[in-house]
């Protein structure tokens, strides 16, 4: 008897027994894949799942997508549509003036991506200066600093037809905003029916929505400046200002590239809190490219989606430049750092 394990260590055997069969049924043919094609072989093994994954939901529906944007009709099924060529890029470039949309061949095209221009200029940055200004208060040691942290991120967490909804209930004309000025003695405010209104909301909005993730990227990167830098600088009396612009900035600059590119990135491609906010309206002063495909596509009565593939392939070239220019000024960046 006193060879006998205790109790406790014969169970726990007995439920590991059933783990160490399978890791064995694994093991055998991994490792003699491994004989056969070596590490390499291993790595691709590994691999092979994301890119199958990949090809399935991503390469795939973009090939499909280009050859959508190749032919013409209503119909959805690739088989019953009718080849046309590049004739869907040419019907989307044919305008008088660039310029001016209303000598466009599709106007609505070309407000689509006017609005989205001045959407991305504006929004982008608006949204790089406050995330910085918060960035630089949250850095500092004020009281409850955890708390605000968190209540500046909150917003992210948020579904975007939330987002849209809650706001939408604020600005609306019987909203929460309008019953607070009127209270004051203030005239209701058109901020969803008027076109000015409209779009500077729309942006507030998506500021207020995605500021507290790029934020979080901003304050990550004052985090690692060191300490010695700014010591050094009180000691030799430099403003404020001048730390700022010759110390914070330039050692912040990489964050604020990733910023920069991931802001414009998700700027081009805004849809949800904005459609909900707004349907694109009044008229088409909230018209987005995204907005565009998805009507031109799917929602409109004389849907034509072989005219929003070719809008969809236009847009994401725009998006593979802006990564291209993000690679480029990030592989200047290593090597003028490894230089120096």
């Amino acid at each position: 008897m006193a060879g006998r394990l205790p109790i406790g260590s014969r169970i726990g055997a007995a439920l590991a027994a059933p783990v160490s069969w399978l890791a064995m049924a694994i093991d055998a043919p991994l490792k003699l894949w491994q004989r056969v094609t070596g590490l390499g072989g291993m790595a691709a093994f590994f691999v092979a799942p994301n890119m199958l994954i990949f090809g399935v939901f991503v390469l795939a529906p973009f090939v499909i997508n280009f050859f959508y944007s190749t032919t013409s009709g209503s119909a959805f099924f690739l088989a019953d549509r009718t080849y046309v060529g590049a004739e869907q890029y040419a019907r989307l470039l044919d305008c008088g003036s660039y310029l001016d949309p209303s000598t466009c061949r599709e106007d609505l095209f070309w407000n689509a991506v006017n609005n989205t221009f001045w959407f991305v200029i504006l929004q982008v940055t608006l949204l790089i200066v406050v995330s910085m200004i918060t960035a630089l208060i949250l850095n500092r040691e004020i009281v409850g600093r955890s708390f605000w942290r968190a209540v500046f991120f909150f917003p992210v967490l948020l579904s975007p037809v939330v987002v849209g909804l809650i706001w939408k209930w604020i600005l609306q004309r019987q909203g929460l905003l309008n019953s607070v000025a009127v209270q004051f003695g203030f005239q209701p405010t058109e901020w969803l029916t008027d076109r000015f209104w409209a779009f500077s909301a729309s942006i507030t909005v998506s500021v207020w929505a995605h500021m507290g993730f790029f934020t979080l990227i901003l304050l990550a990167g004052l985090q690692a400046i060191p300490r010695d830098l700014y010591e050094a600088a009180e000691m030799d009396g430099t403003r404020p200002g001048r730390v700022f612009w010759r110390i914070t900035l330039p050692l912040l600059m990489p964050n604020l590239l990733v910023v920069l590119i991931l802001a414009l990135i998700r700027a081009v491609q805004i849809f949800d809190e904005v459609y909900v906010l707004t349907g694109g309206g009044p008229g088409t002063s909230t018209l987005f490219i995204t907005q565009y495909i998805y009507e031109v596509g799917f929602a409109s009565l004389l849907r034509n989606p072989g005219l929003a593939a070719a809008a969809s392939i236009m847009m994401g070239a725009v998006l593979v430049v802006l990564t291209l220019i993000q690679l480029q000024i990030g592989r200047r960046g290593e090597k003028k750092g490894a230089r120096e």
